[in-house]
Order: structure tokens, then C-alpha cells, then sequence
């Protein structure tokens, strides 16, 4: 296990590596390895632990009555999933959690998590207090994502999605994580119609791209 990593996710932030090791063991935490596409949670699952990645990236998938799928969220290495659900007892899972990629995932029981041990030791007090940070940018996410499906068109909605993007990353130049097919499914329209729609965009001066590179060009 890379305690150096962990030390700088936003869960373990301002806990050193030899604090975060007695943790762990306090916490019972348990480390598991998936392949590119297999499940981690389903629909229906009871969901006890958060998994925070270590290596790879994971996708949340949604699917309606008729069995259409839609991508509405996607965690990254050093991110955590499941918290919503892990945090309200008895609440079944909505969606699947896929692995995007080959990747490790760590889980921690939630209820182990926040209950301070009988050592009362600060640093587990420092990790409710950053988990807490953590619940209200999962809920940023969601917002942003509503930003993105609720514009009008297809352009406007990659505007709004490639705008995020640039600002993530800081720059006009950057890589996204989605495939088209990931994209399309997390944007809500059809895949088709959003590579027409890239293709114009690039036709007309907007943005340039290759595979899962953009950069977004002065108009």
C-alpha cells in the first residue's frame, strides 16, 4: 500500500504516512484490485465501505427502465465513491460503480470511520473533518454536471463541459478522461450527433482535438 499517496489525497490530507498505517488498522481497511470494466458495487447493492482509488478511475453508471445507460459521475485516482449511499443506513444503491480501468480500490466501513476510537487520536478527528470537505465537492460535482445536461444544445453543452475542463486543468490545452461513447453518455445525447457536433465546432474555429485532446481556441 502507498502511504505516500494516500497522505496526498483530500481524505488523508495533513495525516502522515505512519499515522495513516495505525489508522488503516484501526479502520480495518482492505485494499482490492478490479480489471477495466468490471462491477465494483450494483444497483440494489447495501453499501457499507467508501472506496477511495488508489490506481485507475471508476465511472458511476445510471440505467433507465429500458435499459439506456448514462455515466453520471466519474472518480478519479485519489477521489472516493459511495459516500452518499455508505452514510445512510439501509439505503439501497442507485447505480453501478465501474471500473474504468484497471484499478485498486481501498474500502473503509463508514461507520468505523466515524466513530473516533477509544485513543480519541487527532488524526482520525482530522479525517471527519476532511471527509466532510469531501461530501460538499461531491455535491459541487453534481451541480456541475446539471449545468452541463440542462443547456439547450449539444454545442452549448460541450461549451459548458470543455469550459469545466479548462478550468480544471488550468489551461486551454488538456486531456479528458471520457472516450465519445463515455462523453455522449455522460452529457445525455447521442453519440453521433456529439461527434457531428465536435467536428463543426472544430470547422468552425471554436476548439481543436485529437482522440481525447482539446484545446480550446480564442474566437
Amino acid at each position: 500500500m502507498n502511504y505516500l499517496f494516500l497522505s496526498k489525497t483530500e481524505l488523508f490530507l495533513g495525516i502522515t504516512e505512519d499515522e495513516i498505517k495505525a489508522m488503516l488498522i484501526c479502520l480495518k481497511a482492505d485494499e482490492k484490485s478490479y480489471k477495466n470494466k468490471e462491477v465494483i458495487y450494483r444497483v440494489g447493492d447495501y453499501v457499507k465501505k467508501i472506496g477511495l482509488v488508489e490506481e485507475g478511475s471508476v465511472n458511476i453508471i445510471d440505467y433507465d427502465y429500458w435499459g439506456n445507460k448514462s455515466i453520471i459521475g466519474h472518480t478519479k485516482k485519489g477521489d472516493i465513491f459511495a459516500l452518499s449511499y455508505a452514510t445512510i443506513p439501509g439505503k439501497q444503491l442507485h447505480s453501478d460503480v465501474v471500473a474504468n480501468e484497471n484499478c485498486t480500490i481501498l474500502f473503509l466501513n463508514i461507520e468505523n470511520l466515524l466513530t473516533v476510537c477509544s485513543e480519541n487520536c487527532p488524526y482520525h478527528t482530522k479525517v471527519i473533518h476532511n471527509l466532510f470537505k469531501l461530501s460538499a465537492n461531491k455535491l459541487l460535482s453534481v451541480h456541475q454536471r446539471m449545468k452541463h445536461i440542462s443547456a439547450k444544445t449539444i454545442r452549448h453543452k460541450l461549451i459548458s463541459y470543455l469550459s469545466e475542463q479548462s478550468r480544471l486543468h488550468c489551461s486551454s490545452h488538456f486531456t479528458i478522461t471520457f472516450n465519445r461513447q463515455q462523453l455522449s453518455e455522460y452529457l445525455g445525447v447521442d453519440r453521433s450527433a456529439l461527434s457531428n457536433e465536435l467536428s463543426k465546432m472544430q470547422r468552425d474555429g471554436i476548439i481543436k482535438y485529437e482522440k481525447n485532446e482539446f484545446i480550446l481556441k480564442n474566437i
